[in-house]
């Protein structure tokens, strides 16, 4: 499943890249996120409580920063491991343009599930998937604006 989209932080591009670098504010954006703990400069431990239509699971997930460019891009890559309820495991392109009102924050996703996940169905998944990234970014904008 492929998923982009764009949102605009009200914020400098170093601001942002700070922020996308920061244990404590990914943890408070990420819906159902439990533990979130920086491991290293380029990895992250994470545990996430997610439901996906029937299906609810417990989630430990090792992320891993890649194609370092800063302030200006990113990807972060992880697989997390749900027990019986599956796997799901992605990346994500993160670039930061200057505009008008702060950064645009340009993301493209692209993740694959397996188990009970991948038999509840792609449009159930995509829904949740956009769900909860559009959740991220309402948090993470919300966060921006306020610091």
């Amino acid at each position: 499943m492929d998923m982009n989209g764009e949102f605009v932080i009200a914020a400098d591009r170093q601001a942002v890249w700070n922020a996308l670098n920061d244990p404590y504010t990914l943890k408070a954006c990420l819906p159902g996120c439990e533990v979130l703990d920086k491991v290293s400069d380029t990895q992250f431990t994470a545990t996430m409580r997610a439901a996906v239509g029937p299906v609810k699971a417990k989630f430990t997930s090792n992320l891993t920063l890649e194609d370092l460019d800063p302030p200006y891009s990113y990807t972060i890559s992880g697989q997390g491991k749900g027990g019986s309820a599956g796997f799901a495991k992605g990346a994500a392109k993160v670039r930061l343009e200057p505009c008008d009102e702060g950064t645009q924050l340009i993301y493209e996703v692209n993740m694959q599930v397996g188990g009970k996940l991948a038999q509840i169905g792609s449009r159930l998944i995509g829904g949740t998937a956009r769900k909860i990234a559009d959740q991220f970014f309402s948090r993470f904008a919300e966060i921006m604006s306020t610091s």
